[in-house]
């Protein structure tokens, strides 16, 4: 293995660690809220510069090895690397938003049972697990299918908004808490496009085929022609 080779895989190794953290740091939040821990949701608050490290391990990985002139497919590789560090940085930062939401509506009594933010989150992250996976793996069609998930993740953020909105207009004193639990819907809401976002570029890096902002429907994503 030659050493450019060692580096490139020094840069996926990176993006799996920051990976990990930015899915840590979301599940903790919500964990959080569920929990009602303070202690807990300061701790994501706290951790946060280090995906912002991170960060710029791969910047500085990724133009190490941009000097290095390499080929069209490895410039491809590594370019999309930045931008998954990209959009995992910014999952880092709604979990922080989430964390301080948290802390904001623990002040108050709990307004409902926990039940459709769990669920969203653990399918935000699931397909933030996929779509990494598909880029460690080299696996664009299981890229592609994490994108029209995104769908469904969009319509638990409308149901409660929805819901939401009706415990406001019923029970004004709830409003602060329906607020609250509307701005963490929509943090998990973005998390989700964040992981599309790096689904397709990893269709991008293999297919050299851009799925963003086609308008594609999901089964014209999940089945392209060939």
């Amino acid at each position: 293995m030659t050493h450019f080779e060692d580096e490139k895989n020094k840069l996926k190794e990176t993006l799996l660690a920051m990976a990990s953290h930015a899915e840590s740091a979301v599940a903790r939040a919500i964990r959080a809220l569920v929990e009602r821990d303070d202690s807990l949701a300061a701790q994501v608050d706290e951790d946060d510069n280090i995906l912002d490290q991170f960060e710029i391990e791969v910047d500085d990985l990724a133009i190490h090895l941009l000097a290095k002139a390499p080929l069209a497919t490895d410039l491809r590789s590594i370019t999309v690397a930045m931008k998954i560090s990209q959009n995992l940085e910014r999952v880092g930062d709604e979990a922080v938003s989430i964390a301080r939401r948290v802390v904001e509506l623990n002040r108050e009594p709990q307004l409902k049972p926990y039940v459709d933010l769990p669920r969203m989150a653990a399918m935000s992250l699931e397909m933030l697990r996929d779509a990494i996976t598909a880029f460690i793996e080299r696996q664009p069609e299981k890229a592609r299918a994490v994108v029209p998930r995104d769908q469904a993740v969009d319509e638990l953020n409308r149901q409660l908004y929805r819901e939401l909105s009706s415990f406001m207009i019923e029970r004004p004193a709830t409003i602060s808490r329906c607020l609250g639990l509307m701005a963490v819907s929509k943090r998990l809401e973005r998390i989700a496009d964040h992981a599309t976002n790096i689904a397709e570029e990893i269709v991008y890096l293999y297919e050299a085929r851009d799925i963003r902002h086609t308008g594609l429907k999901a089964n014209e994503i999940e089945n392209p022609a060939r």
